[in-house]
């Protein structure tokens, strides 16, 4: 079939916004468009858009100004989650675009790609209705390494954020959607699989779409899942919440492979979800909590119902469950009516649970957010300030937790490391000091390579740099991006382990 044009994709924003980005490759190339790799090339640029806060937004149009700018003859289409927020607005006050395609249905992403290259200017943006999903013939990711959505939109209502206004409230996949997906995606070779949802904790919490797994026998009572209260019958043995019963399908799965769980809000965490991690070694025990604050007037101005103390004791119970679990967290600075002293609560709750891993970011006022009418917004300064002492923070703690991850008892540790790409002698570049203190090959067989243990998540967290022998062919055949290999850990370097190929 010959292609109808070539078009270009400009992908931004979060992992939920890249799989919606690899649907709209998807979807169009099963229509005949032929992908271009670079902008050049291509007669219709797409930019998939972020609107989540300030700065993201503003990365986004500058995005498809600039493509204006240097392709005035090419056809442009703004994408994603700006273009459905303010679909309303760009019709009339953004004409740099020729087509403003929101993300409530990704199917009519060729039909409207198709009306724009005719010359017709357009805005699509239907209402949001069940989950973005499908085949994805193409991957944004590092090789074999893959999202999946198990939820889309949000019926937690934060009130700093406009995720519900841009995505809808909750709604839930099926189970056997996803254990399909998921195994239609290990057949290609994929290896690792992170669950994305805005809060995976509140999967299947939707009314009806609750499923319970231990089907009581007689009598009649009521079984806690994740946020709700659904109706059950009286047992001895308790209900699974829909999460924990969703990880049990998954891992009844065969073959090897990694399962990880991203963003898991903090008031309705799955307990239960323990359990089903320690029976399958797959099921990797990393926890993205973000907890955004650890005072307890800023966590109920954030429409948070849970408690800085509370929030501990659930750090306190993941690592009662699993020792050397990874916790990964996020906090939001500056949020209205944050004072000195709430922020040092904030830091102290950072210092006292200890996460391997947190990002730290000054508060965006959100159009339509109940936040952004609250009086006493922070100053800027103020609010970077604040970032820069949890990070500042944050990069002792991890220092510190990466150490105990490279030795113990004095024996050095070994992870199986999923390969991400080839690179240069990391002593060239910015770690080279750090490469050098622990004694790094200089010599001109040394390789090196990038990869993620499973404590480290793609793209948010740091890697393990793999040395090995380039003119070992036997080591050589085995590092290659998306394979997975054993290695033995040596030292810290910044956010990064240096390690070594086993045999």
């Amino acid at each position: 079939m010959k292609a109808l044009t070539k078009f270009f994709l400009d992908q931004r924003g979060c992992a939920k916004n890249q799989v919606d980005g690899e649907l709209i490759i998807s979807n169009l190339l099963k229509e005949g468009w032929e992908q271009a790799e670079s902008a050049d090339e291509a007669d219709l640029i797409i930019i998939n858009s972020c609107g989540f806060i300030e700065s993201a937004k503003k990365e986004s149009l500058d995005a498809l100004l600039g493509a204006r700018k240097k392709y005035a003859d090419k056809k442009i289409i703004l994408a994603g989650c700006l273009a459905q927020r303010y679909a309303k607005i760009f019709k009339d006050e953004l004409p740099e675009a020729d087509g403003i395609f929101g993300n409530g249905d990704l199917s009519r992403v060729a039909a409207f790609a198709k009306k724009i290259v005719k010359g017709k200017r357009a805005v699509d943006t239907p209402a949001q209705k069940g989950v973005s999903c499908g085949e994805r013939l193409k991957l944004l990711s590092y090789k074999n390494s893959a999202y999946v959505k198990i939820t889309e939109g949000c019926s937690n209502h934060c009130s700093f954020c406009a995720i519900p206004l841009i995505r809808g409230e909750l709604r839930s996949r099926p189970a056997a959607d996803i254990v399909a997906e998921i195994k239609a995606l290990l057949k290609r070779g994929v290896f690792e699989i992170n669950l994305i949802g805005q809060d995976l904790a509140a999967y299947g919490t939707e009314g009806a779409a609750a499923e319970i797994v231990s089907k009581p026998k007689t009598g009649a009572g009521k079984a806690e899942t994740a946020g709700k209260t659904i109706k059950a019958a009286a047992s001895k043995t308790p209900s699974l919440s829909p999460l924990a019963a969703l990880l049990k399908k998954i891992s009844a799965i065969k073959g090897a492979f990694w399962i990880r769980l991203l963003y898991i809000h903090p008031d309705h965490f799955n307990p239960d979800i323990l359990e089903v991690l320690k029976k399958d070694g797959r099921l990797l025990p990393y926890f993205d909590i973000p907890f955004q604050s650890g005072d307890d007037g800023v966590i109920r101005a954030m429409n948070r119902k849970n408690s800085a103390d509370c929030y501990k004791r659930l750090v306190k119970k993941i690592r009662s469950a699993f020792p050397a679990a990874a916790l990964r967290t996020t906090f939001l600075a500056g949020f209205p009516g944050e004072t000195e002293e709430a922020a040092q609560n904030t830091l102290d709750f950072l210092n006292a649970i200890q996460p391997d891993w947190s990002g730290a970011f000054a508060y965006s006022r959100e159009d339509d957010t109940p936040a952004a009418l609250m009086k006493k917004q922070v100053t800027k300064k103020s609010a970077a300030a604040r970032v820069k002492a949890l990070q500042d923070a944050q990069e002792k703690i991890t220092q510190k937790r990466l150490a105990a991850r490279v030795r113990k008892g004095g024996k050095r540790l070994e992870y199986d490391v999923l390969v991400e790409e080839i690179v240069d002698n990391p002593r060239k570049g910015s770690q080279g000091q750090e490469a050098a203190a622990f004694g790094a090959d200089d010599s001109s067989s040394a390789s090196y390579a990038i990869g993620r243990a499973w404590f480290q998540a793609p793209e948010v967290d740091g890697n393990i740099v793999i040395e090995y022998d380039a003119d070992d062919k036997k080591a050589a055949a085995k590092i290659k991006p998306g394979a997975v290999v054993h290695v033995r850990a040596i030292a810290v370097s910044g956010v990064d382990i240096y390690a070594e190929l086993t045999e």
